[in-house]
Parts: C-alpha cells; structure tokens; sequence
C-alpha cells in the first residue's frame, strides 16, 4: 500500500504490514451494493458481503482472485453518510496511537473500538482535519493484493502546510518526508521489510532511476487545491485511459481527465455516490 509507481516494486501477496505503513482502504456508501457492483465492473473485483443477513449494514470485502484488496461498507452509526474513502495506517496500539494524536495535536473523532475479532481501529484527523483510521491488527492484516490493477498503489495527504504535517505525522508515526520531485512521506526501515519480500528490489529501483530512499515511501504529499485537507486513495489501473471512460459508461464521473506525469498517467474519476479516488499507469521512461 502507498508504495511508488506498481512495476517499481514487483507485485505481490502481502501478509503483514510494519507499523506505520497504510494497510487497508475502505469506502463508506449510501448504497454498498450499488457501489460493489461499479467497482466489480470497474476493476474486475469479487465481492462478497461479509455481514450476515439480518445483523444491519453491510461491509462487502472486494477481491482479487482470493486475495482481498479493499471494502465496501454501509455508513457508520450516525456518521456521516456522504460516500468517501478511507485510509487506515498499521499501528501497534490503536489506544496508544490514538492518545499521540491527540498529543500532537490532532482530533479523535471515534475512539479506539474492537472490530470484532478482525482488529481494533479509531477515526482521526490531523491538525488540518484530514481524517484517516488507525488500525490495530487481529485476524485482518491488511490488503493482501498490492502493486497490481485493481489495487492500491498510493495514499495520499492533500495540504497546504507540509512543515504542520511533517510535525504531526512525524510525532504519530515517525515519519519524515524526502523529496522524490516532490514531498513523499518515508518511514525508516520500510524499505529493508520490502527488501525482505522481494529481494533484489532496491536494485531494481537504482537501474530504474528510482530517487534516493524511495523505498522507504509510504505515502504522498500533494497541494489542497482550494479543497479541504484530506487523505486520497489511488489505484493501479493498466489503462488510465479505457479505465475513465468505463467509469463514465458505468455512472460514475471523471473529475480530473487522464494526464501524463513522470512515470504514471493519471485521472481523478468519482463513483455514481460521489466518491473520488485516483487511478495511476505505470509509464516507463523513455530516452
């Protein structure tokens, strides 16, 4: 999860996440079963709902082939109920996590509770407002489909102050930020554990031309854009191109129209609830 463009790191089964490591992303919707279908046409995902029958709510776990990748969920208990998507960051303690955010200054919109035997999480936000989740892992680890179409391949925190952020986040979870063309958010030691996966990849990543550290990467940086602070998901997509016009076809909307940057092509799509979220292309460069 967050890692740099997919081919730099070779695709995978993850079955764990270090603590500090973006790990899971869901989706709260006003209809999930509507939602599951857009995305299952959108990106070939398998869902299935998780909750039985009865119990209320609903909590579809997308697949790729038997590997889970995200989720569809109903709104939380008087939440908000606008459709979004949401960051959860791998954590030791969501208790012990929680009381740092408040430390550094942050909000604890939800406090730390069970998830029943997956795991135990809380809602934040940072100074700013950005929401993200903290994740306390049981037997859910985390999205076990990575660097691959369909999955996550970038979060992304979206602000207009990157020294509050660095303070925060640094403080939460020990991150600092490298600059990679730009602000990225690294965590010390992610990339020996990426290392450990997939040997050979800091390699692969110096043939590439790949930044100094870029290993270490967790998570991006970009500019508000007038917008609130807020994190943002991106998935790999083969074809940012066919992938924007098949949203469209399928009732969602394309907020961002595909374009090229270094080593990706981009758009900004939203589904039928309104929900955005990025895809990314892996381009190789040339010359």
């Amino acid at each position: 999860m967050s890692d740099p463009p997919p081919t730099l790191r070779p695709m995978s089964t993850r079955e764990d996440y270090p603590a500090g490591v973006p790990c899971w992303v869901d989706t709260n919707q006003p209809d999930p079963a509507t939602a599951a279908r857009f995305y299952s046409e959108l990106f070939g995902w398998q869902t299935q709902d998780t909750i039985p029958p009865g119990a209320g709510g609903h909590y579809y776990m997308a697949r790729i082939g038997d590997r889970d990748a995200a989720a569809i969920s109903s709104p939380p208990e008087g939440g908000a109920a606008a459709a979004a998507w949401n960051s959860y960051v791998r954590v030791d303690s969501a208790d012990d996590t929680a009381a740092a955010v408040r430390g550094a200054g942050g909000q604890v919109l939800a406090e730390p509770f069970d998830v029943f035997d997956a795991g135990r999480m809380a809602v934040c936000a940072d100074p700013e407002g950005a929401v993200f989740s903290l994740w306390q892992a049981g037997r859910h680890r985390g999205a076990a489909a990575v660097n691959e179409p369909g999955a996550v391949v970038f979060n992304i925190l979206h602000t207009d102050d990157v020294q509050a952020a660095r303070a925060f986040y640094g403080a939460v979870f020990g991150w600092e930020t490298i600059d990679a063309g730009g602000p990225m958010w690294a965590l010390a030691g992610y990339g020996d554990h990426l290392e450990g996966l997939n040997p050979g990849m800091r390699a692969g990543m110096r043939q590439m031309g790949a930044p100094e550290r870029f290993e270490d990467v967790v998570a991006g940086i970009e500019a508000r854009d007038g917008a609130p602070a807020h994190w943002s998901v991106t998935f790999a997509v083969d074809d940012a191109d066919a992938i924007a016009a098949r949203a469209v076809r399928l009732g969602g909307a394309v907020l961002a129209p595909p374009r090229d940057e270094p080593w990706q092509r981009v758009a900004v799509l939203a589904d039928p609830a309104g929900a955005s979220f990025g895809i990314s292309q892996f381009v190789a460069p040339t010359g």
